[in-house]
Formats: structure tokens, C-alpha cells, sequence
């Protein structure tokens, strides 16, 4: 009976012992876990909308930590260490700024909000190599969209507020060259027209405009690789505002006649 007894003691206090150990282990675990978790939390800033909202350009501070966007810089914790996974900014009303998703401290997507809540630019990534940009005026009309190529712009597309195109410019694949660089008055009428013809010899159409939309003055360019820049190429003809010529002008490789 004595020996029952003092099996059975120590068994229970063996079992005791074990709950010990796990509630100890349970703990410290936890404690990790915690301890892990908060340092991968949000570092989270305040701002004044009148502080880092540009007129013209609007929330541009987190460009610089987009490396599809040329972005050099690196965002850090409070940790001093990198920041990584979703991160938070608001403004000091407390209405949400910016919310990106980081890695190493750079950011891969993310989306600003005006003060209002709306969406004030959105960046998202297809792949390596290629990134969207969209920017929104105060009222959720768009006002540019942006596709990224390694790190260049390589099409934009510019809105007035009413919704009318106000610039359009797209590249080549590998941004070498133009395909097209237009502009418009807020009316909708061209303000300036510059269009790849013929490919194969990199000859474009140039126009520029009067507000009226009546020709100012027209002609044709040509791309030059070696110097990496368009020249005025063979008739070119210019108009006053009731579209009458004024006067003509023959170039040859840039150079007037």
C-alpha cells in the first residue's frame, strides 16, 4: 500500500513538473512570438496634409522608396532596421495617409489617400521589370497614368480635371526613342503634335498649334541615335493666326537652308 502510495505521488508530481515546463515553454514562446510580431508592426507617422501634399505633383515623398519608380531611398523601423510587410502613415486627423507593402524598406505596391479618403495614387507592379502608376485629383477623376519600364516612364498619359487629355507620350520597348508626344488645351484641340511616320528611318510629323486650334506651324524631324536627339528635317512651313503662310524654311540635318 505504502509503495502504491508513493507511486502514485510521484507520478502526479512528474505530471506537475511537466505542466511546469510547458506553461514555462508556452510562455517564452509567446513572448517570441510577440516580441517578433511587434518589431514587424507598422512604423506609423503623422503628417500635415498641407506639409507634404504638392500643388501641382500632390504626395510625392514616397516615390523615392519605389526602385521601379528609380527609387535609391530605404525606409526604416523604429528598430533601425529595415522595414518589411504592410506599412502605415496617417495624417494627424488620424485619416490614412498611405498604406505600402515593403521589402528590405523598399516598396513593391502601394496607395495614398487624400485627407478626404480619396485615393490619391495607386502604384502596383506586373512583373520585375514593369509597374503601373494612377494619380487622382481631390474628386477621384484621374489625372495621369504612368506605365514604368526598368525604372524610366515609358508611356503617360495626362488629364485636365474635365477629363480631357492634356499630354500623351509613348516610347519604344526600350525608351530609345518616341512613338508619339502630344499635347492638348483644356478645349480638347491639339496644342502640339509629334508622331513617329516611318519607323525604319525614325522620320516624325510635327505640328504645333494656335488655341483656336488653326496650324502654327508644321513639318517633319528626324531621330538621330547618335546624338540622341530630333532634328528638323527638309520643308517646314509657318502660319499666322487666320492661317495664312507667313513663311517657309528648308533644313537638312537640323541645320537651315
Amino acid at each position: 500500500m505504502i509503495l502504491l502510495f508513493c507511486a502514485r505521488f510521484v507520478s502526479r508530481l512528474i505530471m506537475t513538473f511537466n505542466r511546469i515546463i510547458y506553461l514555462i515553454i508556452t510562455f517564452l514562446s509567446a513572448n517570441v512570438i510577440i516580441s517578433q510580431t511587434s518589431s514587424n508592426q507598422p512604423t506609423s507617422k503623422r503628417y500635415n496634409a498641407a506639409d507634404i501634399i504638392d500643388i501641382d505633383y500632390g504626395i510625392i515623398m514616397y516615390n523615392k522608396l519605389v526602385p521601379m519608380m528609380a527609387g535609391d531611398s530605404v525606409r526604416y523601423t523604429k528598430e533601425g532596421v529595415k522595414a518589411q510587410n504592410y506599412q502605415e502613415d496617417y495624417y494627424v486627423s488620424g485619416k490614412l495617409l498611405h498604406k505600402g507593402f515593403y521589402a528590405d524598406g523598399a516598396i513593391k505596391v502601394f496607395k495614398n489617400y487624400y485627407e478626404n479618403g480619396q485615393l490619391e495614387r495607386s502604384f502596383s507592379s506586373t512583373d520585375v521589370k514593369r509597374g503601373k502608376l494612377e494619380i487622382f485629383y481631390t474628386d477621384g477623376t484621374v489625372k495621369s497614368t504612368i506605365d514604368y519600364y526598368l525604372g524610366n516612364p515609358q508611356n503617360q498619359y495626362d488629364f485636365f480635371k474635365n477629363g480631357t487629355p492634356e499630354y500623351i507620350e509613348e516610347n519604344d520597348k526600350n525608351i530609345e526613342y518616341l512613338y508619339k508626344r502630344n499635347s492638348f488645351f483644356e478645349s480638347g484641340l491639339p496644342a502640339s503634335i509629334f508622331e513617329l511616320v516611318d519607323k525604319k528611318s525614325k522620320t516624325y510629323i510635327k505640328k504645333e498649334y494656335y488655341e483656336s486650334g488653326l496650324l502654327k506651324e508644321e513639318g517633319s524631324m528626324l531621330f538621330r541615335k547618335d546624338l540622341g536627339d530630333y532634328q528638323k528635317e527638309g520643308n517646314w512651313t509657318y502660319y499666322n493666326e487666320k492661317g495664312a503662310i507667313i513663311k517657309n524654311e528648308i533644313f537638312l540635318k537640323g541645320e537651315q537652308q
